[in-house]
């Protein structure tokens, strides 16, 4: 068995709060027009539930479960869906093992969760397995390797290296997105329609909140911690790179693009 990873982002509020940012319509394009009234969904790696809040909107009446590995994050997420009137219930548990019996929803998610977990092709299995037979399976993962910005920044650079070797180094995939199509037959699944989409970070302060937003993690969340005592950087590397961040999100011409994979499978 796998040894389970270990989340990079962690949960400072550096990374929540990008969390909250993010929508449906942002970073479920792909699966919203397949949602009808009354479904039912298990949003996995919920997180502080934003996402999962217009999923509930797009299905109600039908039953919501939103799944995270974190009892504290899942309280956080409880207020925002309290705050935007959807019913979702949560349940704290791992990925791959729900408790949850087979074939109960008709639509199982996972954004941006395999890429940090130790075996994605068990959790795919664990996603097949809860979901009704004819119902949807849906991820969607960012793919690093394929990010790009400009102007140019050896400071972006090293980061993007840096970021890879030590989410490789705690047991995930950073270029997750473009392994999801083959992970999914590894799974199981021959019904996979695989696409992908951007983010695209270039109008008004959008390159500087994304530069600020990375600076904090380097030099405030776990992964300040996991790159000096994975040997991957020295405190004095990661406050250059934060600076060059903030350096580069200054620039009147950034601009910065994530690539992500994405598949509907047909359980």
């Amino acid at each position: 068995m796998p040894t389970p990873a270990t989340y990079t982002h962690g949960q400072h509020r550096s990374v929540l709060d990008s969390y909250l940012l993010r929508t449906a319509e942002t970073s479920a394009g792909y699966l919203l027009p397949h949602l009808e009234p009354g479904m039912s969904v298990l949003d996995i790696g919920c997180g502080p539930g934003a996402i999962t809040a217009d999923l509930a909107a797009a299905v109600a009446p039908g039953e919501v479960i939103a799944l995270d590995a974190s009892a504290e994050v899942l309280d956080q997420a409880a207020v925002l869906w309290a705050e935007r009137g959807v019913n979702v219930a949560p349940l704290t548990a791992d990925a791959a093992a729900t408790g949850l019996p087979d074939d109960c929803v008709d639509v199982v998610h996972a954004h941006q969760v395999l890429q940090h977990v130790g075996d994605p092709v068990a959790v795919l299995v664990e996603m097949r397995r809860v979901c009704r037979p004819g119902g949807i399976v849906a991820a969607r993962d960012a793919d690093y390797a394929s990010f790009t910005w400009y102007p140019e920044s050896p400071a972006l650079t090293a980061w993007l290296d840096l970021y890879r070797r030590v989410q490789r180094a705690n047991g995930g995939e950073p270029d997750a997105g473009r392994r999801l199509r083959s992970w999914a037959q590894l799974a199981g699944f021959t019904d996979v329609a695989a696409t992908s989409s951007t983010w695209t970070y270039a109008d008004a302060d959008a390159p500087a909140s994304w530069a600020r937003m990375w600076a904090d993690r380097l030099l405030l969340s776990p992964i300040r911690d996991q790159a000096v005592a994975g040997g991957h950087a020295t405190p004095a590397d990661l406050d250059e790179i934060a600076a060059g961040w903030l350096d580069w999100g200054g620039a009147p011409d950034a601009w910065f693009a994530l690539v992500h994979g994405e598949i509907l499978c047909r359980a």
